[in-house]
């Protein structure tokens, strides 16, 4: 249930502001970086499972992650490189089986979430390093994390490489979700806040919580039409 409502919609008087613009094609990465993850806010978070060489199991966050469409179901997300420029486990691993988990993060998995993005040395499986409960997948071979209320079992469709900015984009084959999070089934209804998923905010370590929420319903041309008379 929303927690709050906004006003009803009255056109809004522009007051002039000052505004200071950066010119992106002329600065470093890491400017870019900062000023793009300060704005684009909140971001969801992709905790991402994948396979490894001898089946261990990977784990590692990336907040560069969206919802980019229902027929079929696609995701993206953007796994960058390491910082001798080999790309991560989670890149390499897709790029070798197809096949990845993107597990949600709720409020109460955020601590175990951080601890996977340490920098482990490459092949250092953080699922058993980290000793985080795994349950079996359905649709992919890749496995779950266990307690995450909501995951996407997935196939990679496309890598799209721009720059040393790396896209995958997957196909969404299952969903598991937690039980309690299913309002009716039968009309694949979702409590999202059930879910208590948090994302990513500008600057180091910032997060947001998901239990705030306003509602809005979408207006017809013919409502709109009908308040304008």
């Amino acid at each position: 249930m929303p927690d709050a409502l906004p006003p009803e919609f009255t056109p809004t008087e522009f007051t002039p502001r000052d505004f200071t613009h950066f010119d992106l094609t002329a600065l470093p990465a890491a400017a870019c970086y900062k000023l793009v993850t300060g704005v684009v806010v909140p971001r969801p978070i992709a905790w991402v499972s994948t396979l490894g060489e001898g089946g261990h199991v990977n784990l590692a966050p990336y907040s560069f992650f969206g919802l980019m469409g229902s027929d079929p179901p696609v995701v993206a997300f953007a796994p960058g490189d390491r910082a001798d420029g080999v790309p991560k486990d989670t890149a390499l691993n897709i790029g070798s089986g197809g096949e990845f988990t993107v597990n949600l993060v709720s409020a109460e998995l955020a601590a175990t979430m951080n601890a996977t993005a340490t920098d482990f040395p490459h092949g250092m499986g953080e699922a058993h390093t980290l000793k985080v409960p795994l349950a079996d997948g359905v649709k992919v071979s890749v496995p779950r994390v266990a307690a995450s209320p909501a995951a996407l079992e997935c196939r990679e469709v496309q890598t799209i490489q721009i720059g040393r900015t790396r896209i995958i984009l997957g196909v969404v084959l299952g969903v598991s979700l937690r039980s309690d999070a299913v309002q009716d089934a039968g009309r694949h209804h979702v409590d999202t806040g059930a879910l208590d998923l948090i994302g990513r905010m500008g600057g180091r370590g910032s997060y947001a919580l998901t239990r705030e929420t306003f509602v809005l319903d979408r207006v017809s041309y013919s409502e709109w039409e009908n308040q304008k008379a």
